[in-house]
């Protein structure tokens, strides 16, 4: 499945919770997370989509640990499962 595949069911997924799945587009900060995820009555959640065999770039394991180390909650999701658990993650107040 396409990368692009995956932030589909992300998107529409968050939307069915009543939530929002911002693309983060940060001119000059390459290598930001894909999404953030606004849900109503939880804290935000950066999400770096990757497909199942995919990895993160040098670049993107410093931007997720800049937010990391600002107290940001950061997810990293490969492929469709990951995807589908942090929905529900999200509907259990796992997030």
């Amino acid at each position: 499945m396409l990368e692009k595949e995956i932030e589909k069911i992300l998107v529409q997924g968050v939307k069915a919770l009543g939530g929002k799945a911002y693309k983060w587009v940060s001119p000059g900060n390459n290598g930001v997370p894909d999404r953030i995820v606004i849900l109503p009555r939880k804290v935000p959640v950066f999400v770096e989509l990757k497909t199942e065999s995919g990895s993160l770039t040098a670049l993107q394991k410093v931007q997720i640990q800049k937010l990391e180390s600002l107290g940001q909650k950061v997810r990293v999701l490969h492929g469709e499962e990951e995807v589908r658990n942090f929905l529900n993650e999200c509907q259990t107040d796992g997030i």
